[in-house]
């Protein structure tokens, strides 16, 4: 009977050729009857089971199946104290067979075979321990039972038949076959394993039984998720009853597969079909619906559909465009808009007859851009589709696929839909009583993964995209020769390595979560937030979608609202634009926060006023920088720190300028040294600051006269190390060379 009900079910054709692929790719582990896996297999082994030297894989509470029979049947005490105090090594006769002397049937109930197990019910259920010593000897004894046809059994066959209790079980378990076919299957596994860890496929047919051993050693190449054997097992009962001639069967794809299969039976159809139709450009290329995995493409855009584009020519300008844009780094999700753009095209073409792209010229164009508008009416997806277009027929013309294109099928500037007044689009930014409730404490605590508050914490500091946030290398901090710390980071929609000065309490945060994935994953990961789960390796990063699904419960679980009461929806991507709306809001200069986004243009900067600081940055790089106790401030202007080196000074002066130098505490930091400059690390000056450091100087040591004067030791003693760093700037700054100073004076 198969499981699609049809009248052809159970004889669906397996696709030409798959059959000789499957022989080519199975190995030779896979290829057996019974397979078996180590403890310590990353897909199909299990943790040992926590009785010190047990070795049995565990099941669930990390107990093997024995082990946790024994738990339960011992009142379930403390795992912890009954895996300290349980022997590893089981007496098998002990635990299989009657307790009762003399016995040897298999136990039914508190570990003694039915008949004892009657006699004792009978008597009241009594203690079971005197109960056995005051058995009379007619009753004790059982006489000498027939042996278990399995071999080694030290359990009696049960009376009305050939094998034990347990292994009778065990054989109406699988369907009641003949007992002599029953026991050849039972000896292929692997001795010392239990049964319940190895995956029996026999009884397959052989085509079936293939396509399960290379769905298998799929699974195990790819390890991406843990596979328990008896699941497997359970798979191979329900494939055993179904009879499907294949696990392409489109029966096998529906409801009539019960739940606990359909993972493994879905997982079976993809990788099949992969080896059946074959990977790579030249075999993807011809069809219809390129399927971006088997092109080694991964991300939120798995297909790339040209099916609905009716004309040829078209279809196939498509192709190369799709073609080039992802082998340009192009997401799949994006290469796919910009083929419904195509599909709508070609859609408008069709209703008109043209069957070349000869007559798609600018009048068929201004048409068409109508029709656009009269669909969608100025939404935002009418833009979006423009643009793509645009890029389209650009891309066209400048890699010469078909010089049929008309000079004129071009859309301008002006074809695209007008953007909305100034002042009437809604600001993106988060509003600050929002990010006050966002940025409390006692709120990030309640994120129920650190890596997410981190993730967060960066998004908020640190203005990235989520992508970049997601994509974080392991390894992402690097400092200044000051030690001043920056995150690394790759910018994904530019396409370039980025810094940006962070904190030392975000660095410490990235630091605890560098220890996390260690943690979980010793052998090491490439990335600073793998994938939470199916990442056995810990190679995958971490999706958008998954952080957003958990944003969106922490908003809702820390009950963050509007101005108006409501429940607040962010979006990751908000939290960039309040980073630059504060910025703004503090006075920091445009080009700078251009560069702590890595804008690509000033355009990018919303109401960027053009700027260069060039010039200020070359006195900036020859002006010579003392800290608080007269130390230089050595700042490389090459490297790859250099430019967010600059932008963390101008940053400095533009938010936390001080009358006599410059503080190089990041604008994210609180100070923690109020009105304590001069002994604090993070400060720098110039000479240019020379008459106010000698101006400061001369009222400290009034303010130390007077306080001693006074009796004030506390005061003095504090203003005295004032003064000191005062005599150690001045000492240094007047060292300059004269050519120097008016360098400095103008850096600022």
């Amino acid at each position: 009977m198969s499981v699609s009900g049809g009248p052809d079910a159970g004889e669906h054709r397996i696709p030409g050729g798959l059959l000789e692929k499957l022989m080519a790719m199975v190995r030779p582990e896979f290829r057996a009857d019974v397979l078996a896996f180590d403890a310590d297999d990353p897909v199909f082994g299990s943790p040992a089971c926590m009785v010190v030297g047990c070795g049995r894989p565990a099941s669930s509470r990390g107990l093997c199946l024995g082990h946790e029979g024994r738990w339960r049947g011992g009142g379930r005490p403390p795992l912890e104290e009954f895996a300290a105090t349980t022997a590893a090594e089981f007496t098998r006769s002990s635990l299989l067979h009657c307790r009762v002397p003399g016995c040897g049937y298999g136990v039914a109930a508190m570990n003694l075979c039915n008949r004892h197990a009657r006699h004792w019910i009978k008597a009241g259920r009594p203690g079971i321990d005197g109960w056995v010593d005051a058995l009379p000897p007619g009753l004790a004894g059982a006489g000498q039972g027939r042996e278990c046809a399995v071999h080694g059994c030290p359990v009696w066959a049960q009376p009305e038949g050939t094998l034990c209790r347990v292994h009778q079980r065990a054989w109406a378990r699988h369907g009641r076959p003949g007992i002599d076919e029953w026991l050849a299957r039972s000896a292929g596994f692997r001795p010392g394993l239990p049964v319940h860890e190895q995956i029996d496929l026999r009884g397959l047919p052989p085509a079936l039984k293939l396509e399960l051993q290379y769905t298998l050693q799929r699974r195990r190449d790819d390890q991406t998720v843990k596979v328990r054997p008896r699941e497997v097992r359970g798979t191979v009962g329900f494939l055993r009853k179904a009879k499907p001639g294949s696990l392409l069967d489109p029966g096998l794809d529906g409801t009539a597969v019960p739940a606990a299969h359909r993972g493994l039976l879905r997982y079976a159809r993809r990788v099949l079909e992969d080896l059946a139709e074959g990977a790579g450009w030249d075999a993807e290329y011809p069809r219809d619906t390129w399927k971006l995995r088997r092109l080694g493409i991964s991300g939120k855009g798995a297909t790339v559909r040209f099916g609905d584009i009716p004309q040829p020519w078209l279809q196939d300008l498509a192709r190369r465009w799709a073609r080039w844009r992802l082998s340009t780094g192009v997401p799949g999700e994006r290469v796919q808009a910009g083929i419904r753009a195509v599909t709508r095209l070609a859609v408008f073409l069709a209703g008109r007859e043209i069957t070349s792209l000869a007559r798609v010229d600018r009048t068929l164009l201004e048409g068409y851009l109508a029709d656009l508008h009269a669909e969608f009416a100025g939404r935002d997806i009418q833009g979006k589709q423009t643009g793509q277009l645009a890029a389209f027929l650009a891309d066209i013309r400048r890699h010469g696929w078909d010089a049929s294109l008309p000079p004129d099928a071009v859309l301008y500037p002006e074809d695209f839909p007008s953007a909305p007044k100034e002042g009437s689009a809604l600001a993106r930014h988060v509003a600050e009583h929002v990010m006050q409730q966002v940025e409390d404490g006692a709120r990030l605590a309640r994120w129920d993964n650190p890596a997410y508050r981190l993730i967060t914490l960066v998004l908020v500091q640190c203005g990235l995209r989520i992508s970049s946030a997601l994509t974080l290398a392991f390894d992402c901090i690097a400092r200044d020769s000051q030690g001043a710390p920056y995150l690394r980071y790759y910018n994904t929609k530019m396409k370039r390595e980025a810094l940006v000065p962070i904190d030392e309490e975000l660095a410490a945060g990235i630091c605890g979560q560098q220890e996390r994935v260690t943690s979980r994953w010793p052998a090491g990961t490439p990335v600073l937030f793998p994938r939470p789960l199916r990442n056995i390796t810990g190679q995958h990063t971490m999706t958008s979608g998954t952080y957003r699904d958990a944003l969106y419960r922490w908003l809702e679980r820390c009950d963050i609202r509007g101005e108006l009461g409501e429940p607040v929806h962010l979006t990751p991507h908000q939290w960039r634009h309040t980073l630059g709306t504060r910025l703004i809001n503090r006075d920091v200069p445009q080009h700078v926060v251009q560069k702590i986004l890595d804008h690509d243009s000033p355009q990018m900067t919303a109401h960027y006023a053009k700027l260069s600081d060039k010039t200020v940055r070359e006195h900036w790089e020859r002006a010579r920088k003392v800290g608080a106790s007269g130390q230089p401030v050595q700042i490389s202007p090459d490297g790859p720190l250099g430019d967010a080196a600059w932008t963390g000074q101008q940053l400095s002066r533009a938010t936390q300028s001080l009358p006599n130098g410059y503080c190089q505490l990041p604008v994210v930091k609180t100070c923690p040294h109020s009105n304590a400059c001069l002994t604090c690390p993070m400060f720098a000056t110039t000479a240019e600051f020379l008459p106010q450091h000698r101006a400061q100087r001369q009222a400290t040591l009034q303010i130390i006269s007077a306080a001693e004067a006074a009796g004030h030791a506390r005061v003095a003693e504090m203003n005295r190390q004032v003064a000191g760093n005062l005599d150690k700037i001045i000492t240094a700054l007047e060292d300059e060379e004269p050519g120097d100073k008016g360098a400095a004076a103008s850096a600022h």
